[in-house]
Formats: structure tokens, C-alpha cells, sequence
């Protein structure tokens, strides 16, 4: 390795860009419009919200990640039990949610970063995450196939939005203020 090579790589790991952050994939076009993908897409970022901030409350030293983190807990679980009760109201049988590859790689990471990387990797996943959220409960409630998660990814939306407005003051360095009840 040359100089130059090293120290490039020591600038890197400084500046923190050595630092992956993955964010959870985004939802797959069909979950927008047709009802399984839908609950499937909706469920797969319910869990990730919940794994993710299961891990935040392991890891971060902050007490406004970590508040925020029981938050989403609390919000994503009722969500899920929401959608899944929609679901099911509209004829499907629909499976526990599970995380993708990409998913568990998004969590492992968090699970794997050292503390002082920690609260900038999980907001820095959660903001993305939350964005492929928003577009797929937006986008299923103007335009899905089932009448029933139509109103559950309307009800869906608000909480999403207030999440991700939550994450972005968070990220800027600021509190969330008081927690939105669900």
C-alpha cells in the first residue's frame, strides 16, 4: 500500500465515510397497486422499523433515538396488526412479515456499528426508510386494488409522515418534540 493509499483510507475512516450505511431496499412497483405485495411490502418495513429500533434501544446513548426508537416500536407493531386485519378483510391470508436479504443487511449493520457511528447510521437509515414508507402507503391509498388497505394505507400515511418529520430534526440535531399517540 502506498502512502498516498493510506493516507486516503485514514482520511476516510475520519471523516466517517468508511462507514456504510445501508438503507432498506425500497418497495417493489406491483406493492403500490396490488393488494399481497402490498401487505408483503408494508409488513417487510413495519419489521424493519421494529428490528431496527429494537437495536437502538441496545445501542444508543442518546435519549431522544432511544425515545424515538420505542416510538416507532409501539407505532409499527400497531400498524402491522392493522394492515394485517385489513388484509384479511379483504380476502387474503396473509403471512408474519419477514426481512430480505437487504433488510437484515440494513440491521445487521446497525447491530454491528460501534457507538459512536451508531445514532448517524440508524437515522441515516431510518430517513430513507421512512421515505420508501410514505411513497408505498401514499401511493396504495390513491391507488390500490382492495378497498379495505386502501383505508389502512390512508390511516398509515400520517404516521409515516410524522415519523419521518421526527427523523429529519433528529438527523439536523435536534429533539422530536412530544411523541404523536397511536
Amino acid at each position: 500500500m502506498t502512502v498516498q493509499s493510506m493516507m486516503f483510507a485514514a482520511a476516510l475512516i475520519g471523516s466517517g465515510m468508511a462507514s456504510a450505511q445501508t438503507p432498506p431496499p425500497p418497495p417493489p412497483a406491483e406493492a403500490k397497486s396490488s393488494a399481497a405485495p402490498y401487505v408483503m411490502a408494508a409488513g417487510m418495513s413495519d419489521l424493519y422499523e421494529i428490528n431496527s429500533s429494537q437495536v437502538a434501544l441496545q445501542k444508543s446513548q442518546n435519549p431522544h433515538i432511544r425515545k424515538f426508537a420505542s416510538m416507532l416500536i409501539k407505532h409499527h407493531q400497531k400498524t402491522t396488526a392493522a394492515t394485517m386485519k385489513a388484509a384479511r378483510r379483504a380476502g387474503l391470508s396473509p403471512a408474519a412479515p419477514m426481512l430480505d436479504p437487504e433488510a437484515m443487511t440494513s440491521v445487521n449493520e446497525l447491530q454491528t456499528a460501534s457507538t459512536a457511528d451508531f445514532d448517524r447510521l440508524y437515522i441515516g437509515q431510518q430517513i430513507p426508510a421512512h421515505q420508501a414508507a410514505l411513497d408505498l402507503h401514499q401511493r396504495y391509498a390513491s391507488g390500490g386494488d382492495a378497498p379495505a388497505l386502501r383505508g389502512s394505507a390512508r390511516a398509515a400515511s400520517p404516521i409515516v409522515k410524522q415519523h419521518l418529520s421526527m427523523a429529519m430534526k433528529l438527523q439536523q440535531g435536534g429533539k422530536t418534540g412530544s411523541m404523536p399517540r397511536m
